[in-house]
């Protein structure tokens, strides 16, 4: 490993020229630089492997597994060392209300879901796309408690099929030992990897293509799940360790029943 940008990536890495007119917007790039700033201060090590399967121009679109709530600043990193990329992120459009911060997501290009408005949402993502844009997006739609891979919506393959560009699997693993839903937060010295697999190939077939973006999403992450143990392990019954690798974490079953009754408490 080398390190690239602040991040540590593959000696063999291959570097990609600034995208001109990404690297010229400065309120993103401002951001993105703040972020690194901050990482270095929490002593986040992140580990970027695989970033050379993004484009270094054109439209594609990221679809990553979600653990913590700083995965949506964690999956930008790849495209940054990849040539100065930014990653419009598919967020609910709850979101976008809030005054200041619905203010700055829209000067990044974010691009808000309105989840009764399903179609509206994917004709907002395609047209990124199609503009050369990179958007990323959330599977699962929801934090997984479990730590493992959840239940996939067909959203992510029916955008990246209609925009005609390439599906990246993205997998983050160590995010959710910083901070996620009902843990404490660890906001110093926490490591994540971050691996970004080559395009899914698609057949129009929503259903079948969910479960291969899946299957090559759980290959990622379990490359990246036993880097991690031999790199910084062994790890013991951790709450942040699905049980599946000896944790204390809920499982897909009982992480399902804890959404649906936090679902319920917020439409009361």
């Amino acid at each position: 490993m080398r390190r690239y940008r602040g991040f540590l990536v593959p000696r063999l890495f291959n570097e990609a020229s600034a995208h001109s007119d990404e690297a010229a917007e400065r309120f993103y790039q401002g951001a993105v630089s703040a972020i690194r700033r901050i990482l270095g201060l929490m002593r986040i090590e992140v580990t970027v492997v695989g970033a050379d399967n993004i484009p270094a121009t054109g439209g594609a679109l990221l679809a990553g597994n979600h653990t913590g709530y700083m995965d949506f600043a964690l999956m930008g990193t790849g495209p940054h060392v990849r040539g100065n990329r930014l990653v419009r992120f598919m967020a609910k459009k709850s979101v976008f209300e809030v005054p200041l911060l619905g203010r700055i997501l829209r000067k990044m290009h974010h691009v808000p879901v309105d989840r009764a408005k399903g179609a509206a949402s994917i004709s907002s993502a395609v047209e990124n796309l199609r503009n050369g844009n990179l958007v990323g997006i959330f599977p699962e739609a929801t934090i997984s408690r479990s730590f493992e891979l959840a239940h996939f919506k067909t959203g992510a393959v029916r955008i990246a099929r209609e925009a005609d560009v390439p599906l990246i699997p993205t997998v983050i693993w160590g995010s959710q030992r910083i901070w996620t839903k009902d843990l404490p937060k660890q906001l110093r010295g926490v490591p994540v990897i971050i691996r970004y697999g080559e395009p899914v190939p698609l057949t129009g077939d929503a259903e079948a293509d969910t479960a291969e973006l899946k299957r090559r999403m759980q290959q990622l992450l379990d490359l990246s799940q036993a880097e991690y143990s031999e790199r910084y392990g062994p790890f013991g019954a951790e709450p942040w360790l699905p049980k599946s690798m000896g944790g204390t974490a809920p499982t897909i079953e009982e992480a399902e029943e804890l959404y649906r009754a936090e679902k319920e408490r917020r439409q009361k």
